[in-house]
């Protein structure tokens, strides 16, 4: 990875997370490796662009210093784009270094959602625009008068009750340095290679099974070795002469012989 074109998948469980601690500490490995590879190996800059797609970063548990992580990285050649379904995912996992990591995001892309946290923070961050109000007055009496008034007001740019209706067809780009916009999100079947994707084609569907064997096959002519054991209450005595305490012992480490 970094040294040639590769392609790295960390497949984990999204209804069990009894594993998912080993992916925080892969990411971890993987970004001290590659830094370090880029300083010794090749001056500070890897000579493949390595690009993290971390989806579901709020379920694959917390990485220890994320937030320094992703102010050193982007200079050798690493880039990462978290996935969240609501930002509020990613203050409950990293608590006050949030913000730390959000601002070392050059671009946030909205693509929707009703989180109130999420909405709220996003109408604030989009601005205001000046907007013209005209009104009108008309006084009836014994004299009547008309009056009118011209107003500079200000108007956030999207309230928070617009962004939770946006059409699911549309998203907000926010990037350093320019002003956020509006655009429609790419359809991913004129992309020209859609028809590369499982979705397009069912025969190439990825089978993970077929790469991982869980039964043991033993074979004929492979030497082994047999252990006969006689069947007492304590211990289990072996024919190598080592004893072998019951569960129950292990709490006591002197009684280990």
């Amino acid at each position: 990875m970094g040294d040639r074109k590769t392609a790295t998948f960390f497949i984990i469980s999204d209804t069990t997370p009894t594993y998912n601690f080993i992916v925080a500490l892969a990411f971890s490995q993987m970004f001290n490796l590659l830094c370090e590879r880029a300083d010794n190996k090749y001056g500070g800059r890897l000579p493949h662009h390595v690009r993290v797609l971390w989806d579901e970063a709020a379920n694959t548990g917390q990485v220890p210093q994320l937030e320094k992580l992703v102010a050193v990285i982007r200079s050798r050649e690493i880039s990462l784009c978290l996935f969240l379904q609501a930002q509020s995912q990613l203050k409950a996992l990293y608590k006050d270094h949030c913000e730390t990591i959000l601002g070392n995001m050059d671009s946030v892309i909205f693509l929707g959602g009703r989180e109130h946290s999420t909405i709220k923070e996003l109408a604030e961050t989009l601005g205001k625009e000046t907007i013209s109000m005209h009104t009108d007055g008309r006084t009836r009496c014994q004299s009547e008068s008309y009056n009118q008034n011209l107003q500079r007001l200000g108007k956030e740019l999207m309230t928070m009750d617009e962004l939770t209706t946006m059409p699911g067809n549309y998203c907000i780009l926010q990037l350093r340095g320019l002003r956020p916009f509006l655009s429609f999100k790419y359809d991913l079947i004129k992309h020209p290679n859609y028809k590369h994707t499982a979705e397009a084609n069912k025969h190439i569907i990825f089978n993970i099974d077929k790469l991982i064997n869980r039964h043991i096959k033993l074979n004929l002519n492979e030497s082994d070795t047999i252990y006969e054991a006689i069947s007492t209450d304590n211990p289990v005595i072996f024919n190598t002469d080592i004893y072998i305490l019951n569960y129950d012992d292990l709490d006591d480490p002197e009684s280990i012989i």
